[in-house]
């Protein structure tokens, strides 16, 4: 039956061009939204460690509206990805590059929690957090390139 179902998705995510390029285009654009958006709180956090505490204080309330984009582009990011993987199954359940890619979601998911965990505790006063937040900001940067690039590798390298 749920090969009857993957069967189905792949013929129409096949046939129809104007479906694959929207799929393809909202993974993309959850990427580009999400993802950019990401980069850019790292890098206000990394800013925000060598700034006095008003300044951080004001940097810290900038990121909590970033966070809502980054959480919608990640779910973007999922469903479409989830939409991608049922139309080849047989290519991706065998591909490196995509179990790579999975690991590494799975290893940005994770910090983002660290992360906002972090960033709560900082603004409850735990300045101690800081240092934890610069290494969760460096680690999401990491992680962010490097799953881009594994995706980047999914068509070329499978």
């Amino acid at each position: 039956m749920l090969k009857d179902l993957f069967d189905t998705w792949s013929s129409l995510y096949s046939n129809h061009a104007a479906l694959r390029t929207s799929i393809e285009f909202l993974h993309v654009g959850g990427l580009v939204a999400g993802g950019g958006c990401a980069v850019a709180a790292d890098r206000i956090t990394l800013m925000a460690i060598r700034d006095d505490a008003g300044t951080r204080a004001l940097r810290l309330a900038a990121l909590k509206g970033i966070h809502r984009v980054v959480v919608a582009g990640l779910i973007v990011i999922i469903i479409s990805g989830v939409l991608m993987f049922g139309a080849d199954v047989d290519m991706f359940l065998y591909s490196k590059a995509f179990w790579l890619k999975m690991g590494l979601m799975l290893l940005l998911i994770a910090n983002g929690v660290v992360l906002v965990r972090a960033e709560r505790r900082v603004e409850h006063g735990d300045q101690a957090a800081w240092t934890e937040l610069r290494y969760t900001a460096t680690a999401s940067l990491v992680l962010w390139f490097l799953t881009t690039l594994a995706g980047s590798a999914l068509p070329n390298i499978g």
